[in-house]
């Protein structure tokens, strides 16, 4: 009798045990990260991508949709050449009836890259900054906008043609704009 009684403790143990582990684990996944949106990740990460980012001229917006999550996003942008600066300028506005979340894999938004007319990178506002390595989102709701400027310093520039790419971080809802200026 002593054995069974023994076996049947253990039993009880190790129910205990597994029930415990059980429970522990519902908690962490009910309280763990969640994306905000009704969008499914698997469906946000397949978003269209342009097959010629070149195409796209920075007059013109550059519309990014999701039909499922109904977001429409219109991403403009601009450049003004000055005496002393060549100024940079993204504007992404959400232009449809739901509101958007972009996902950022850190603390990076966007980044400003100048070529020369021989292809050659030049300035690129990014390079030497360090980035949180966090995980972040930005929340737009209809008819909100962010911008993104920044300025290059003109002080070593040549004159002549520059190509200038604008690039939106985003995990999501990527964007690739390209525009071109000359320096006199």
């Amino acid at each position: 009798m002593r054995s069974c009684g023994s076996a049947r403790r253990l039993w009880d143990m190790n129910t205990r045990l597994i029930i415990s582990l059980l429970c522990a684990g519902a908690l962490a996944f009910a309280c763990g990260p969640r994306s905000r949106t009704d969008t499914p990740v698997a469906l946000a990460s397949m978003l269209p991508v342009p097959s010629n980012p070149f195409a796209a001229r920075a007059d013109r917006p550059h519309r990014v949709s999701n039909a499922r999550a109904e977001v429409k996003l219109d991403t403009r942008f601009n450049v003004a050449v000055d005496a002393k600066a060549v100024h940079f300028a993204l504007v992404v506005k959400n232009v449809g009836g739901k509101h958007a979340e972009l996902n950022f894999a850190d603390g990076q938004s966007y980044d400003f890259v100048v070529a020369d007319s021989t292809g050659r990178v030049v300035w690129q506002w990014s390079e030497g900054r360090m980035f949180t390595q966090s995980v972040r989102n930005k929340q737009l709701g209809a008819g909100d906008s962010i911008r993104m400027s920044e300025a290059w310093k003109r002080r070593d520039a040549a004159p002549g043609r520059y190509t200038v790419k604008a690039t939106l971080k985003s995990s999501n809802y990527p964007s690739e704009q390209h525009a071109q200026f000359v320096i006199p």
